[in-house]
């Protein structure tokens, strides 16, 4: 597994705010120490982002002239959001050539819609990277909280299918409590467990091999773990190994993009996952 990362993406914070840079930092400090070597993205071209956002939505975003109070115009944030689009770009590139990649950088992205952005997120970085291979792709989504950015993105693309795994009544966004077409939501309730989870998950994975992709993309939040403060489904630090083999089970070029997790046992839950 390839991981991609640049120490830019620490560079900017909101103070108090959950989407901080520490909690990458914890990620990138543990897989240093086990001596892993990251690649560094280059920016994400305009043209890849306008594949899947509108021209206004870039322009907000680059002249920083947009209030959203979860989401905000912090200074330089157009670049950061390029470099993290950049990212998730890179680790398809490895994964389509044969290798794994994994992009932990920030900010988020599947929050972001086509026209909108919100919940931490700017760009969609999983929709970025899927539109630009244009290949026939499955996208799991794993962090707590719905994609409804990916969702509205992909919804009736039939190269696409969009698969989340999230806690579902009174949490944000609000969304995906059903499926249709080439979206399939597992809507879920708060701290169910590990056998519900990995049940639901399997449930999943049938449909990603009877749609047969050519390329997986994994939006993947530590969010589900029982001591996140943002999140919650009541996981255990040993469940995300078994998330983790669940997955490379499917024996499909693959690649990780890292959404939420806002827990200090990040590191911990980030080992048994990669295995």
């Amino acid at each position: 597994m390839r991981f991609v990362f640049s120490e830019k993406c620490l560079e900017y914070k909101s103070p108090g705010h959950p989407e901080s840079p520490e909690r990458v930092e914890l990620i990138y400090g543990f897989l240093k120490s086990k001596g892993v070597e990251f690649e560094k993205p280059p920016a994400c071209k305009e043209e890849d982002i306008l594949r899947v956002h509108t021209k206004e939505l870039l322009e907000k975003v680059k002249g920083e002239n947009f209030f959203d109070p979860d989401t905000p115009a912090l200074s330089g944030i157009y670049e950061h959001a390029r470099k993290s689009a950049g990212g998730a770009v890179l680790a398809a590139e490895v994964s389509a050539a044969g290798d794994t990649g994994f992009s932990i950088m920030r900010p988020p992205g599947h929050h972001a819609t086509r026209g909108s952005l919100g919940g931490f997120c700017y760009f969609n970085n999983m929709a970025i990277a899927v539109k630009k291979f244009g290949k026939k792709t499955a996208i799991l989504d794993i962090d707590c909280h719905h994609g409804n950015g990916t969702e509205d993105i992909f919804l009736g693309d039939e190269d696409v299918l969009y698969l989340s795994l999230h806690r579902y009544g009174f949490f944000y966004p609000g969304s995906g409590g059903e499926s249709r077409g080439n979206i399939k939501n597992y809507p879920l309730s708060f701290g169910i467990g590990e056998n519900e989870y990995l049940e639901t998950l399997n449930q999943a994975l049938e449909e990603v091999n009877k749609f047969d992709p050519e390329l997986v993309g994994v939006s993947v939040g530590f969010d589900t773990y029982k001591l996140d403060p943002v999140g919650g489904l009541g996981l255990e630090i040993a469940s995300y190994r078994k998330i983790g083999e669940l997955i490379q089970e499917l024996n499909r070029p693959t690649f990780y993009v890292l959404e939420g997790g806002y827990s200090p046992d990040l590191p911990k839950c980030m080992e048994q996952f990669i295995g």
